[in-house]
């Protein structure tokens, strides 16, 4: 027995089940009424002075709210403490750093020490009163035998022999005498249960009749008082009441795996009795609040709380039976599962282990183990993922003063962060790890086949039925994701280790910069859902960074714990230029010390690129998927006469087969990455940090954002020059992602920004040097077009009328049109039509815009540019009207083929399909070069229409000879179309 609690402590009792929007969320004081939670009527937990961790690992209603004010009146040690309880729900406070995240309330007291009382000074309360009091909480009897009530035949003689003084010094003894002698009859009782005479206050636990005699949670027909089902191996008494409210009402959710299945044995029961009696004495403070109000009385019910829970410490060390191992699962992880523990029982468990290491890692090294294990047999086709992860954020929110042990105790453990072992460092770290298993949660039907297999098994895959089950899904990662949140969230708040969970954040990004290539192999990195996640706890712990608090030299930083490869591409420097300007920045710059708020912004941009990137292109690569196989099921259908009576009949048939497969299995993958990704909330969240990292980026370009001015200094910043180049890279791909996808998430107040950074640099060419990187940002502004996507109007029109795009954006586009002739890529010829395709009709737009119709006659009149772009726009109309009139007479010439029956049935097969196979291809390509050389001619008659002067020249008999774009000039090309 150790050290009696100083203070007594309220502990609800068992009240009727509430309806489930009361306990959906166990804790969660945002879906819990105050009239029944355990927080209180201002919505604060309640917290005792030694014990400021506010959980209660219960799901059962609290006191009412008339008892708890007596109880918050009587007990000293309680107090209301707001602002701890919201610091504990907000986000890591980065304006100062995450050193001013420790709530100082444990400073704020003074611990109160209160002597022990005997109940004969008062006189209130007798001795005898006292004694009856114990052996009603305790239901033991030392006189008699009685059918609800444990005989004890030790202190019985003990009572007999000696007087009241011999047999024990004080209660704190009595209770501990007590105590013991009823679990050494337990554990030293082969046949007999001292247990079987009292009957259940709570839902009985019924033996499985299963073989390995574990035992299950049987609902009960009534609440309370409940006789014991008699049956081998049973209990007398249960604490495993309210199981109903942990899954929202009263019914007994699924219990599919053994983790929530409570072992028969003589363990069990020991913490069975010590559990109700720990829950009793909070029975008793509701019946007597005001005799339970007195000193005497209250310091009593201390000591038989404090006494259960050193008991409870020594039944869990196996003390009383046989001595546990690390290995061995903790008994009392199916109580917190199904949320059945006494509020305060676990707390107090903490309080009092916390401070001896090797008895507290005995306690509860196995019950972390067994919330690990129970959470990897969890998947989101049903709520049992809720429970293991709750628990978890609960015991890390257990703290005293400015400690929070359970904290110390995770980033202590072999497995918090283990080294590499191999090549595929990713997946090691998310199976290995010990917050791994609990980050892995996931809905895409690559990590869990289950959910897909549960959710969109059916028949067909509707829009509305995916769209609803979506919602659900989101809600579920949503409070999974809240409570991830809670658990590093509060590694982080602990001082001891917040090291230990910086460390631990930066190898789940290092080893998996692989995911970041285009061509990876997915079972050596962690799954997109693993990263998502990860991605979601950093966007919390970064949404109150301010920027003047992020130093931008941080990746050149010598303690930065990103590694950024030398060889990464970056915006404007060659990687013989990166160094030498590297060895110039370490000698004579002072680095200062890195800072939470920076680190945590670098870490969260760089876990954008590994997860949310990553995962929106496998969507569009799924996507592209989805599409080749529907026309390769369509053309063997069609096609299907003519192979049914060939020898390759039974191999196309499989092919068909094999094909219809693997599109059910797609589309069950899309429906699932449709709820894991197109999530409204991750979007706009993503879309609000890129707004932070454009605001960054253009600071770094001109300090004077946001009045900045084009043309940008000719002096390019090294350290803008140094950054990588996926930095704006990814801010382009997601904007074209949610813009085909999700448009609805563009409309957020931090557009503006976004439209600056496209402007700037479309308007600053000479800032990046991949042109590649500079035909995205077009990209961007061509798919934004209302012509091709009618929802984005709204945005494009910031573009257009954005002050700097007014007299810059025309005359930048018409120099990357003619400098895009060459990339430098092997694909720079085919490449540059696209893009010139893209500008053609952003210049079609912006034509119509009487401020840039100004700008345009400008340049027609007196710019550099238009020249070059007037023979760019010739030679391309030429070329693609050439290559369109070859493509169209082949294909004409196959469909003549086509056309008589008898001669194409008489060519060989393997030339029948090598001619349909040219004019799949020549269908494709002429498809491809009309409609940009259609979108060439329209700009060719806007330009001659309206602006003729440039296009006339003089010529030898001085008379103005007239340049017509609108009819071909190669002879080659007239001699196509006549013979079309």
């Amino acid at each position: 027995p150790s050290t009696p609690l100083s203070t007594p402590l309220t502990s609800p009792q068992r009240e009727p089940l509430l309806p489930a929007a009361t306990h959906s969320l166990g804790l969660n004081t945002q879906n819990i009424t105050p009239a029944t939670s355990p927080m209180g009527a201002s919505g604060v937990a309640y917290r005792s002075q030694s014990s400021e961790g506010v959980s209660s690992l219960s799901s059962s209603p609290s006191n009412s709210l008339e008892t708890q004010s007596q109880n918050l009146s009587r007990s000293q040690s309680m107090d209301i403490d707001t602002a701890s309880c919201e610091k504990s729900l907000s986000q890591v406070d980065v304006d100062s750093g995450i050193e001013n995240m420790e709530v100082e309330d444990g400073d704020r007291r003074e611990k109160r020490n209160l002597v022990e009382k005997e109940s004969s000074t008062n006189p209130d309360v007798s001795e005898e009163q006292a004694l009856q009091l114990i052996c009603k909480i305790l239901r033991v009897s030392w006189k008699e035998q009685d059918r609800d009530t444990i005989f004890l035949p030790g202190l019985a003689s003990e009572f007999h022999q000696n007087s009241l003084k011999e047999v024990f010094s004080d209660f704190k003894d009595l209770i501990g005498q007590i105590l013991m002698e009823v679990l050494l009859m337990s554990s030293q009782s082969r046949l007999s249960n001292p247990f079987a005479s009292l009957t259940a206050t709570s839902q009985p636990i019924v033996a499985a009749k299963s073989p390995d005699h574990h035992l299950t949670l049987a609902p009960s027909s009534s609440q309370g008082g409940s006789p014991m089902i008699p049956c081998a191996g049973s209990f007398g008494v249960s604490s495993l009441s309210s199981l109903g409210a942990a899954s929202g009402g009263g019914m007994v959710p699924e219990l599919t795996s053994d983790r929530f299945t409570i072992e028969a044995c003589k363990e069990t029961e020991m913490l069975n009795y010590l559990i109700e009696r720990f829950e009793s004495v909070g029975i008793e403070e509701r019946k007597a609040p005001k005799m339970c109000s007195q000193p005497c009385v209250s310091q009593l019910l201390s000591n038989i709380r404090s006494q259960c829970i050193s008991h409870a410490a020594l039944v869990l060390q196996g003390a009383l039976t046989q001595p546990r191992t690390a290995l061995q699962p903790s008994f009392l992880v199916p109580y917190m599962l199904c949320r059945n523990l006494p509020y305060g029982f676990i707390q107090e468990l903490v309080r009092m282990t916390h401070q001896e290491e090797e008895v507290f890692k005995q306690i509860f090294g196995p019950i972390l183990q067994g919330l690990g294990l129970a959470v990897e047999e969890c998947s989101f086709d049903s709520d049992n993922f809720k429970y293991p992860l709750m628990a978890l954020a609960e015991l890390c929110e257990i703290k005293f003063g400015k400690t929070h042990p359970m904290c110390n105790l995770i980033t202590s453990l072999p497995l918090w962060c283990p080294d590499p072992l191999s090549p595929g460092t990713g997946r090691e770290i998310q199976r290995l790890s010990f917050l791994g298993a609990f980050f892995s949660l996931s809905v895409f039907a690559e990590d869990d086949p289950r959910v897909g297999d549960k959710y969109f098994s059916g028949p067909a895959i509707t829009m509305e039925n995916t769209r609803v089950v979506s919602q659900s899904l989101q809600h579920y990662l949503e409070c999974a994701r809240g409570d991830l949140f809670k658990i590093l969230h509060n590694i982080l708040l602990n001082g001891e280790t917040r090291e230990a969970a910086l460390s631990y954040m930066a190898a789940m990004v290092n080893r998996n910069v692989k995911k970041a290539q285009m061509q990876t192999d997915d079972k050596l990195v962690s799954t997109d859902g693993f990263m998502l996640n990860f991605l979601w706890v950093l966007q919390q712990l970064s949404m109150k960074i301010k920027l003047e608090t992020v130093d931008p030299f941080y990746i050149f930083h010598p303690k930065c714990r990103l590694q950024v490869s030398i060889e990464e591409t970056r915006l404007k420097t060659s990687m013989e230029e990166l160094k030498i300007w590297l060895t110039e920045l370490q000698n004579p710059f002072k680095f200062s010390e890195p800072k939470f708020p920076t680190e945590c912004f670098f870490l969260t941009l760089h876990t954008h690129h590994l997860s949310i990137m990553p995962s929106c292109r496998r969507y569009i690569r799924r996507l592209r998927a989805i599409r080749d196989l529907n026309r390769t099921v369509e053309e063997l259908k069609n096609s299907e006469s003519q192979w049914k009576d060939s020898p390759l009949a039974s191999r196309h048939r499989e092919m068909l087969k094999r094909c219809k497969t693997q599109l059910k299995k797609l589309v069950r993958s899309k429906a699932c990455a449709d709820a894991g990704l197109l999530d409204e909330g991750l979007l706009r969240r993503c879309l609000q940090f890129y707004s932070m990292v454009i605001q960054l980026i253009l600071r770094m370009v001109d300090p004077a954002y946001p009045q900045i001015t084009l043309p940008l200094n000719l002096e390019i910043p090294k350290s803008f020059a140094a950054l990588p180049e996926f930095y704006v890279e990814d801010v382009a791909e997601f904007l074209l992602f949610i813009v085909q996808y999700s448009p609805q998430v563009l409309y957020e107040p931090c557009t503006q920004d976004i439209v600056t950074f496209l402007v700037v640099f479309i308007c600053s060419q000479n800032y990046i040097r991949n042109p590649y990187l500079i035909a995205k940002l077009v990209e961007v502004l061509f798919v934004t077009n209302p012509a091709v996507q009618p929802r984005t109007q709204r945005f494009y029109e910031m573009i257009e009328n954005h002050p700097l795009s007014v007299k810059q954006l025309v005359p930048a586009l018409m120099k990357f049109y003619t400098d895009v002739e060459h990339t430098g890529a092997t694909s720079e010829f085919y490449d540059k039509f696209t893009i010139r395709y893209h500008i053609s009709t952003i210049f079609k737009s912006l034509w119509q815009n009487i401020a840039h119709h100004g700008t345009f006659l400008e340049e027609f009149n007196s710019g550099k540019q238009f020249v070059r772009y007037i023979n760019m726009l010739i030679n391309d109309t030429t070329f693609l009207l050439d290559e369109s009139l070859e493509s169209l007479k082949r294909i004409h010439e196959i469909q003549e083929e086509m056309k008589n029956k008898e001669q194409w049935d008489l060519l060989p097969r393997d030339q029948q399909q090598s001619r349909q196979s040219q004019l799949t291809q020549d269908e494709r390509v002429s498809r491809s070069y009309l409609a940009l050389a259609t979108e060439t001619v329209d700009m060719f008659h806007i330009l001659t229409k309206q602006v003729q002067k440039p296009f006339l020249r003089p010529v030898r008999n001085s008379t103005p000879s007239r340049l017509c774009p609108h009819s071909p000039h190669s002879p080659l090309l007239l001699h196509k179309l006549s013979e079309l």
